[in-house]
């Protein structure tokens, strides 16, 4: 499935423990004595939170646009946000009726959850509209194979949640 790597907080390196008191995270993006990578990280973060923001407000101002909806669902899906994920999703598709892309992101979403029929479901309707499409053949042969996997607890393989710019497997 996905692979999602977690930041813990950060130990001073001349103390044993953990510092005792927090420091704001603008403290934290302008101090000398923070590592550069803890920095970089940081800053990062700042910047999924500017791009969540502008995306949420592309959205509101055309909630059909499918090119924010999808960054938005997989930002929230990496933040183990997937019913917000779905929610977004779920709105997209009252707005965007039978849209390909977002009816195989709610599936890659679906599956994730371990919610494999459902999303086989999505899959099959998707394929229905555009029956050569090899992202979504891919994506509903991987969903069968999750579901073969899960049942028998070996880890399964990865699914591909936009394939706009992605490339097919």
């Amino acid at each position: 499935m996905l692979v999602i790597v977690l930041l813990a907080g950060c130990a001073n390196s001349h103390k044993s423990g953990l510092s005792q008191q927090p420091a704001s995270t603008a403290e934290l993006v302008g101090a000398k004595e923070v590592d550069p990578a803890i920095r970089e990280r940081i800053s990062h973060a700042l910047g999924q939170d500017a791009d969540e923001k502008a995306l949420r407000d592309a959205l509101k101002q055309r909630p059909d646009n499918v090119d924010a909806a999808i960054p938005l669902a997989r930002g929230l899906l990496m933040r183990e946000s997937p019913d917000e994920a779905l929610e977004v999703l779920d709105n997209i598709l009252l707005a965007a009726p039978g849209d390909l892309r977002a009816l195989n992101a709610k599936g890659v979403v679906l599956d994730h959850e371990g919610r494999h029929h459902e999303a086989q479901t999505l899959y099959r309707q998707a394929l229905a509209i555009d029956p050569e499409n090899p992202m979504l053949s891919n994506n509903l042969k991987l969903s069968l194979a999750l579901e073969g996997t899960t049942q028998n607890g070996n880890p399964g393989p990865q699914l591909q949640a936009d394939g706009r710019h992605a490339p097919y497997r």
